[in-house]
């Protein structure tokens, strides 16, 4: 087995998997999905998804990821040789690469917007015409692919430094400082006038709403948020010492992400109703709401909206840097161990083949904005494929696999420690019971219902 890195400390497992977890998903994707699924009863369905389906696959792959200290592929092999469970480590390659693909787009908008912010461009002056700015930028051609260029770039440049290096020494600096940022906002969002209606549209349910598309979205943000069915914990995991505790590594970290989630609605959604925006505006929620309120602040104290809408932008940028990393990591991993690459090469792989793919997702909003894929733009049909689909499928696939195929023994040997850790031990039936029964149960039905639906 080839040697490989170690994160260095319990803080540095936290903050990285935390990292992975935390991202577009909960700043971008969360805000726009609540928006469209009625608020707050979304929001209760969400959590529930969160500790009783999503975190047993978490710690499903946390199993696999240290067990074998291998890539998602070679873990597989290690585990089930000779049997049709590569196909599941193929399946959790491809698709990473898919969603860092477009994923990268959004992460071009926030660089974009960020330096609207730098410069000034959200005036009171122009606070009408900001709403039509997104619009404007993502239908273009050329400035959106720069940016997701861009954004691909400072990705692989973290990627290419190494676990120690790259990874861990960004989670351990770029984590905290999310938190604070977010916190700022949100604090600064709920004081705005009209946005009272935006904190009862977040806490009062509407059961009304809950439909079976609201289970199957919120058990797929459930999975996006937390980067669940692609390996990324698996491979996270990988790098995990012995010693380390993996329950309390995932329930910090499913923690930490559906916090994070929950303060990213309340720095949009009081906003989004401050500005008059209707709340399912869709995936450029954030990038024409937010704009438009700095442009409204502008007039009571420039200096304060330029500071906020750079801290927003700035957030949106590091938390979409700090998933964008576990993406590409599942695939260089792949190619440094299977392929025996350098991991310069690797990276610079999986940048290329990343990139064609985001900038037909980037035209998608503008030049391609006619081509549809079984009636969806190239953006959607590639979230929809992986957020609906394939990410389901590999996270129903990772709790089979624990439950059904790995020796008993080699899960509790890991979740506990080889017994030293005596609460894990305690935990481990109920955390059992969840893997092997609830999980796939009722992810298949909720996989199915979604198909025929």
């Amino acid at each position: 087995m080839t040697n490989r890195e170690h994160f260095g400390s319990r803080a540095a497992v936290i903050m990285a998997m935390a990292g992975s977890a935390i991202g577009l998903g909960n700043i971008w994707r969360f805000p726009y999905i609540v928006g469209e699924y009625g608020g707050a009863a979304f929001i209760l369905i969400y959590i529930v998804c969160c500790f009783m389906l999503s975190l047993p696959i978490l710690l499903s792959e946390a199993v696999i990821g240290r067990r074998t200290h291998q890539n998602t592929f070679g873990a597989m092999g290690t585990l089930a040789p000779g049997t049709g469970w590569k196909w599941l480590g193929l399946l959790t390659i491809v698709t990473p690469v898919i969603i860092l693909s477009y994923y990268s787009v959004v992460g071009g908008w926030s660089l974009a917007f960020l330096f609207k912010a730098l410069t000034l461009s959200f005036r009171p002056e122009n606070a009408e015409a900001v709403t039509g700015m997104f619009s404007e930028f993502s239908s273009s051609a050329w400035g959106p692919i720069a940016c997701t260029l861009t954004f691909l770039g400072l990705t692989a440049f973290i990627i290419f430094s190494g676990v120690k290096k790259g990874i861990e020494r960004f989670s351990k600096i770029s984590m905290p400082v999310l938190f604070v940022l977010i916190l700022v906002i949100a604090a600064y969002s709920i004081t705005l006038p009209g946005s009272s209606e935006g904190v009862r549209y977040l806490v009062r349910p509407d059961f009304s709403k809950l439909t079976g598309d609201a289970f199957s979205a919120a058990l797929g943000q459930s999975f996006f948020s937390l980067s669940l069915g692609v390996g990324t914990m698996l491979i996270y995991s990988s790098y995990v010492r012995k010693e380390e505790d993996l329950i309390a590594s995932g329930a910090g970290t499913a923690m930490f992400d559906m916090l994070f989630a929950i303060l990213a609605g309340f720095a949009v959604m009081p906003a989004v109703f401050a500005a008059g925006i209707a709340p399912a505006a869709g995936p450029g929620l954030v990038f024409e709401t937010l704009p438009f309120i700095f442009a409204k602040m502008g007039a009571g104290g420039r200096i304060i909206s330029a500071v906020i809408a750079i801290l927003f932008f700035l957030t949106i940028l590091v938390a979409a840097l700090t998933s964008s990393i576990s993406m590409m990591e599942v695939g260089v991993a792949y190619m440094v161990e299977e392929k025996k690459v350098s991991r310069g090469k690797a990276t610079l792989g999986i940048f290329a083949i990343c990139l064609v793919i985001g900038v037909l997702c980037s035209l998608s909003f503008g030049p391609l904005a006619g081509f549809k894929l079984a009636g969806n733009t190239v953006f959607n049909f590639c979230d929809k494929l992986c957020s609906n689909y394939l990410m389901t499928l590999g996270a129903l696939l990772f709790s089979i696999f624990v439950g059904w195929k790995m020796d008993k023994e080699s899960v509790r040997d890991e979740l506990t420690n080889g017994g030293l850790l005596k609460l894990n031990g305690k935990i481990f039936p109920v955390l059992y019971f969840l893997i092997k029964y609830v999980t796939p149960i009722t992810i298949a039905a909720i996989f199915i219902s979604g198909l025929i639906g």
